[in-house]
């Protein structure tokens, strides 16, 4: 097996979840052209001309810094995958053979709407470690203007109508350059910028963000490989790295360890922040568009549309008309599968429990204990009001302030905007697997009360927290 041959194989498995960045959100339940949530879409990894971005807050360009170890004289190929938008129109048949645009076409199973689709494009390229370092290496791409028609017939085979697709031009290009860093190991920062160059600009009656979407890069994202070697985590890097990694500045992007778990190799580098090595549940019936709903759920409302509704969804796109019909055909124990699923077992131990107390189960170790592992008769019962846990040296209970810290790890985007606030810890809480998390409220909240009289705090550990002098 060649080597490109072998890296494309990983980027393979990469792509299955490249595939969900690329299309999440292209259309949405009830997967209507007319439904409010599908009239402003595509909002992840959107690069869009140089012209129109500053004055929108949209950004031209994805940044993507990250440290890797490359074997000998390794290549790195390099992929950008966006969706160009094609703008679709409807026309119908007249009697005299001509066409006039409609803003309707009714079909016996669709209704076609006009509605921009997304076409999928791909930009490959491979470079030698030489050419990366010093002045580096620049791809430059372009999507060439276009029209095309496609008839559309009725039940009985007529012509009634057409649909005519145009896409504009856009312009590209990737810079890439690594620099060698000092340290114990031969580690390198590579820097891989992607940047939209079209040199379209706004028309002086003003146009909107839909005529700047036909220029842009829609959903783009990065994947990078290495023909020997391996990238460092981003997420969890090793300890004599971190100081390394967190000089790493990642705009409008983030990269994680892709492909399959326990290889270092493939980094997909997405607008939509990940965990290394993200992975498509094996419940999953197939794409849905919509991620961040459960496909359960989705299954079941989509199946319950109308007959109306369903036609109208089936001529908005043909992805939302496959969704149609898969919700229509999915058997029961099909739809069963995705209720949820055990992904795996692990042994738990009680407080003062023998390890004799554990049965075998589906082989895996399974504790039953004979009473629950929470006692309130006992001695050290646990008191959130009254507990207290150490922190740089310091016992931090209820009443103490601290400052929030949250690093990148068992965190998301929101904990992030709390980076540096003041707060107040509320409770010390215990779990069952022993970790200790601190409830606190954020100084300087007006909702502050509401949270203490419902009790919805945000949870963070003590490694996330410093202690600041008491209120």
């Amino acid at each position: 097996m060649t080597t490109a041959t072998a890296l494309d194989a990983r980027f393979a498995t990469a792509r299955q979840v490249a595939d969900a960045v690329l299309f999440e959100g292209y259309v949405l339940y009830p997967y209507r052209a007319s439904a409010a949530k599908n009239r402003l879409r595509w909002q992840f990894g959107v690069l869009v001309p140089t012209a129109w971005g500053p004055a929108h807050d949209e950004h031209s360009f994805q940044q993507t810094e990250l440290l890797m170890e490359p074997k000998g004289e390794a290549d790195l190929a390099v992929e950008v995958r966006f969706l160009h938008a094609r703008r679709r129109t409807v026309q119908r048949i007249l009697p005299d053979g001509s066409f006039e645009e409609v803003a309707e076409l009714h079909l016996d199973d669709r209704v076609l709407v006009p509605w921009d689709e997304g076409a999928e494009e791909r930009v490959e390229a491979s470079v030698t470690l030489a050419e990366l370092i010093g002045e580096g290496a620049e791809i430059p791409f372009s999507r060439a203007a276009g029209e095309e028609t496609e008839p559309v017939t009725d039940g009985d085979g007529r012509c009634a109508g057409r649909l005519v697709r145009r896409t504009e031009r856009i312009e590209g290009r990737v810079r890439l350059r690594a620099a060698e860093l000092d340290g114990p190991y031969r580690v390198l920062k590579l820097t891989a910028v992607v940047e939209n160059t079209s040199p379209w600009t706004p028309a002086a009656d003003g146009e909107d963000r839909e005529a700047a979407l036909s220029h842009s890069l829609v959903a783009a994202h990065l994947l990078l490989g290495l023909s020997s070697g391996s990238f460092l985590s981003m997420t969890d890097p090793p300890e004599w790295a971190k100081g390394a990694a967190a000089s790493c500045l990642n705009r409008h992007t983030w990269p994680v360890l892709a492909g399959e778990p326990g290889r270092a190799d493939v980094v997909l580098s997405s607008p939509i922040i990940l965990e290394d090595h993200p992975a498509i549940a094996p419940e999953s019936i197939g794409a849905m568009y919509d991620s961040t709903e459960i496909d359960e759920i989705l299954a079941l409302r989509t199946a319950a549309l109308t007959d109306q509704e369903k036609r109208e969804a089936r001529g908005t796109d043909p992805r939302a008309a496959a969704v149609i019909d898969l919700a229509e055909s999915m058997p029961p124990e099909v739809l069963e599968r995705l209720h949820g699923a055990v992904r795996a077992l692990r042994e738990i131990t009680g407080p003062d429990e023998p390890r004799d107390a554990v049965e075998l189960i589906d082989d895996q170790d399974v504790f039953r204990p004979d009473a629950p592992w929470w006692d309130p008769a006992r001695a050290d019962t646990a008191e959130p009001a009254r507990d207290r846990v150490v922190v740089d040296g310091v016992a931090v209970g209820v009443g103490s302030r601290v400052l929030l810290r949250p690093g990148l790890r068992r965190t998301d985007a929101q904990d992030l905007f709390l980076r540096g606030r003041a707060a107040l810890v509320e409770a010390v809480l215990h779990d069952v697997d022993g970790g200790v998390h601190l409830a606190v409220t954020v100084e300087g909240d007006p909702g502050a009360d509401i949270r203490r009289e419902q009790g919805r705090f945000l949870y963070f550990q003590p490694d996330e927290l410093s202690p600041l002098a008491d209120a």
